[in-house]
């Protein structure tokens, strides 16, 4: 059975140069987890509303496709669902425990270092400004996640150079 694909972008959503914003034109059966406020997160709302489109589904079919802030949430939401979902790729993890972590967001601080109850991978880049490579590194770990560094790129998103992203689209389907 095809899996079910949910996008989870993070602080500010993705615009329309995004790789996620792309993947969803590409593949018009991946589906949008759509936040209230994009840009004054509250976690428990994220976090509600990320288990709210989980639940519209099978969730043993559904593969997370999540970007920076949306990763803390994903390892949040784990941790107090602990729903059997098939996967999740997670993309730049920024740190949201780093003292120069954006204002405006509420709840996100404490990032849980607990094996994820389902399949991941974390990809990182060696120059990201919102997680260090090594913090990235210490969090897959602590997720039981694959650990995949992409070299320098940036914060993995459309500032950084990447559009299409053919090579996340290569990781997505490794945990089909």
């Amino acid at each position: 059975m095809t899996p079910t694909i949910l996008i989870v972008p993070g602080l500010g959503s993705s615009g329309p140069e995004h790789w996620q914003t792309l993947w969803g034109q590409q593949h018009p059966e991946f589906e949008r987890v759509a936040q209230r406020d994009w840009d004054t997160p509250v976690c428990s709302e994220w976090v509600a509303t990320l288990d709210e489109a989980v639940m519209q589904h099978e969730p043993a079919h559904v593969v997370l496709v999540a970007h920076s802030l949306a990763c803390a949430t994903v390892a949040i939401w784990a941790k107090q669902y602990r729903r059997s979902i098939k996967a999740a790729l997670l993309v730049a993890p920024a740190d949201t425990e780093a003292a120069d972590f954006p204002e405006g967001t509420t709840g996100f601080a404490l990032i849980p270092m607990e094996q994820l109850p389902f399949q991941s991978i974390v990809v990182a880049s060696t120059n990201d400004p919102y997680v260090t490579e090594a913090r990235a590194m210490q969090l897959a770990q602590a997720w039981g996640s694959e650990f995949v560094s992409i070299g320098e790129a940036g914060h993995i998103n459309s500032d950084s150079g990447f559009g299409e992203w053919e090579e996340g689209l290569t990781l997505l389907k490794k945990l089909w």
